[in-house]
């Protein structure tokens, strides 16, 4: 496996410590899992079915864990769920809203659930999250009618409901346009200055664009951990492009692997990694190329598969 990053991060305030999680039916969806997140913006990068959303989940204490402990600025999160959920934010993948109410009464109900009873001060509140949003605007149309992306902010709007400390943030840009996504990425950014954001996704650019720090996860571990550019940094000299024909396969061998290929005019490029030993180019059609956090994410995903 390849050996995590070691720069050491700020002062953790979420720290998880050998978290494991097996379901009834047998699934191991979290094997061992430990990470120390500071505040900002932390990104969970893994594949669909990797243990990401069960990580989630384990940390807004809607499911327990087997084994493993979870701190959050130095407490157990389940010696006292009801206080942690007191400074927790949490925007699933996916969330239900009442059809036919709008945003400003749906999220009132919602700050009423969450515990704030003073009428003036949780109107207050709700007025200027909808404005933090961008969605003040619509205040008054049904959540139910919105575009994804609204929807995905109105979820952040009730997430941030109560001031949370902890905000958690399943895969919260599938789907969206590269508008709605570039709105939602400066949102989330705002956001991250003030507290603890857990961003799970699939998606690389997500990380890439927002997170300090970030965590590869892959069959419930982690096998990639650290600063995303330092990540990238570490294949540096390894990677190179070549462009053959759709159908024409590449032979990995053990001193050079296919990362990946995407089609352009009809044609696959083909991204290749070599071994750390290898300096020389590996083909004479191959020409070294900038690694990427894609690079790193695949390079997980193979040497993950293989071990």
């Amino acid at each position: 496996m390849h050996a995590l990053t070691t720069l050491s991060p700020p002062s953790a305030r979420l720290r998880l410590r050998q978290v494991s999680r097996t379901y009834a039916n047998g699934v191991r969806a979290l094997r061992g899992i430990s990470l120390d997140i500071p505040a900002g913006l932390y990104g969970l990068l893994g594949p669909n079915g990797a243990g990401k959303s069960s990580l989630m989940r384990t940390i807004a204490t809607l499911q327990p864990m087997d084994d493993g402990t979870i701190t959050f600025d130095g407490d157990d999160i389940f010696a006292n769920v009801t206080a942690h959920r007191a400074r927790l934010g949490y925007l699933p993948q996916d969330f239900g809203v009442y059809p036919g109410v709008s945003a400003q009464v749906l999220l009132d109900h919602l700050a009423l659930l969450k515990g704030l009873i003073h009428k003036g001060e949780r109107r207050a509140q709700v007025d200027a999250l909808l404005q933090q949003v961008n969605l003040w605007e619509h205040r008054t149309r049904a959540v139910s009618g919105y575009s994804g992306g609204m929807r995905q902010r109105f979820g952040i709007a009730q997430a941030l409901l109560g001031a949370p400390q902890l905000l958690i943030v399943d895969e919260p840009t599938a789907g969206l346009d590269p508008m709605e996504r570039t709105r939602f990425y400066n949102l989330l950014s705002e956001v991250g200055e003030q507290v603890v954001v857990l961003l799970s996704t699939h998606i690389v650019e997500d990380v890439r664009q927002l997170c300090a720090r970030m965590a590869i996860v892959v069959q419930g571990q982690v096998v990639r951990e650290g600063v995303p550019d330092e990540l990238v940094r570490e294949l540096m000299g390894r990677v190179f492009i070549r462009t053959v024909s759709r159908q024409q396969s590449f032979a990995s061998s053990p001193a050079l692997r296919e990362l990946s290929r995407t089609l352009h005019a009809g044609r696959a490029r083909v991204r290749l990694l070599a071994t750390p030993e290898r300096a020389d180019v590996p083909h004479e059609t191959a020409a070294p190329t900038e690694p990427t956090l894609e690079d790193v994410y695949f390079d997980a995903l193979a040497e993950s598969s293989s071990s």
